[in-house]
């Protein structure tokens, strides 16, 4: 049975509950891990914050070593890893390998990052009365940052939230997903093989509204990252706010994908294999509402039906496999009743449309009515690509920002004036002009607009929400 990590030590929850990890392609029971009680959140936060003192001590440089140590670690275990994500998560197990293979690129940047992430000095005599006086303003580190991991990319979230948060001399503590944990079990394994403090990196295994809901309500925690749905994190900003504990939260979206009339519409369709059919459609910034001009919408639904027909959907470890399943039946039987509503409200199902346990078929819906759920704000996280009519530019912006969502978005268009011009019209964190909106490199700042979210995440911005501003004053220093 996979343990959780408290204090450096592998344990169980302390009145030994257990919850199964299923596959959800076979429904067999992968492994099983413990349910964490309150008492084990208690424990962990306590551990963290006194490993964290010690962890601090240590010189940057000296970090960055343990860190590309882990880095090597988890190379050294790529197939054992891969296989395993593959296993619990339903991912073919070449995404599976692409999602190891992000670990030296995002620690290895966020330690080069932090090598470069100067303070500054406030010369004297920038006001009357300053003279005499430098300021110097420096980083250090929140203290426990409790990193929160949902179930569609585990690996490249982890390496988001908590290498920025240990290279800068945090302690963190990650609650995975309850769907699949034992990815994550392993590289914080993995870390503390490589030399992380003791105490310094935990994992807790267990429900969301329990152990997550004790962690973010702790008093012991200095900042909170969380990825999830946009339920949850408005729940988590309120029970943070009563502590004033600061939070970066990356949430729901329903991102626009607007192919304008003089858009490539080939393009528009290879990019659409990615942007929405990539992880079986279970992507926060997948483009998920299809905008397409009434004069090139049945070209572009016609060649994307046709291009669909070439993916295999089938077991994730199979090498030949290029779709896999969804998270859980449960997670397919919502996508199922989604594609319902989206036909009962006007759409017309042209390919797929169809569950079978936790797989569900790449589905395409046209005629999709520019007021229905979807258009709007039904996020759809599944294969299910349901495509909407416009006429003008302007009407697709407006269709575009009527969502309570702004995670991402994209526009398709030869013409890179009107490109530009939608790309800064959209009320989003970020727009892809030529490209489906699931793009997220290491280095951008990513985030949302509206209810996808607060604050930003990546090599260029991290650092910043894991450390806080101190100002050492040195008054009547100069002559």
């Amino acid at each position: 049975m996979a343990k959780m990590i408290i204090g450096g030590k592998r344990v169980d929850a302390s009145d030994g509950a257990t919850i199964d990890v299923v596959n959800p392609a076979t429904g067999r029971t992968v492994d099983t891990v413990p349910a964490a009680t309150k008492d084990d959140v208690d424990r962990a936060v306590a551990a963290a914050r006194a490993a964290q003192k010690e962890w601090a001590k240590l010189p940057l440089h000296a970090r960055g070593a343990v860190l590309k140590r882990f880095v090597d670690l988890a190379l050294a275990h790529k197939e054992e890893l891969a296989r395993l994500l593959s296993m619990e998560t339903g991912k073919p197990i070449v995404e599976a390998r692409n999602e190891i293979d992000n670990i030296p690129t995002l620690f290895g940047g966020f330690v080069e990052r932090a090598k470069h992430f100067y303070g500054e000095v406030i010369p004297e005599g920038t006001e009357p009365g300053t003279e005499r006086t430098l300021q110097i303003v420096t980083r250090e580190p929140v203290g426990v940052v409790v990193c929160i991991i949902p179930f569609n990319f585990p690996c490249d979230l982890f390496d988001q939230k908590v290498a920025p948060a240990l290279i800068m001399g945090n302690a963190a503590i990650v609650k995975p997903s309850t769907d699949n944990p034992l990815t994550l079990i392993r590289l914080c394994e993995l870390l503390i093989e490589a030399g992380v403090t003791p105490g310094a990196i935990s994992i807790l295994t267990g429900r969301g509204a329990t152990v997550g809901s004790w962690l973010c309500s702790h008093q012991g925690v200095d900042f909170i990252s969380l990825t999830g749905s946009t339920e949850v994190g408005v729940q988590t900003a309120e029970v943070a706010a009563k502590l004033l504990t600061p939070s970066a939260l990356e949430l729901g979206g329903n991102d626009a994908f607007i192919v304008l009339e003089d858009g490539d519409v080939d393009l528009a369709v290879e990019e659409t294999m990615f942007g929405r059919f990539y992880n079986t459609g279970q992507v926060c910034c997948a483009s998920k509402r299809f905008l397409v001009h009434n004069a090139r919408k049945a070209e572009f639904a016609d060649k994307l039906v046709k291009r669909l027909g070439k993916l295999v959907q089938g077991d994730p470890l199979d090498e030949k496999t290029t779709i896999g399943c969804l998270i859980s039946e449960k997670a397919a039987i919502g996508v199922e009743e989604q594609v319902n509503r989206t036909v009962e409200q006007g759409g017309k199902i042209v390919l797929g449309g169809k569950r079978h346990g936790a797989f569900y078929e790449p589905t395409v819906l046209v005629d999709v009515p520019k007021d229905s759920d979807v258009a709007k704000d039904m996020e759809i996280f599944g294969p299910v690509a349901p495509i909407i009519g416009f006429d003008t530019l302007e009407e697709a912006v407006e269709i575009a920002n009527a969502s309570i969502f702004g995670l991402s978005g994209a526009v398709f268009s030869t013409d890179i004036g009107k490109a530009l011009k939608v790309a800064r019209a959209l009320a989003c964190g970020g727009a892809v002009v030529n490209g489906c909106s699931f793009f997220r490199s290491c280095e951008m700042p990513f985030g949302g607009y509206k209810m996808s979210g607060v604050g930003n995440e990546g090599i260029m911005c991290s650092l910043e929400e894991v450390t806080r501003l101190k100002t050492i004053v040195l008054k009547n220093a100069l002559v």
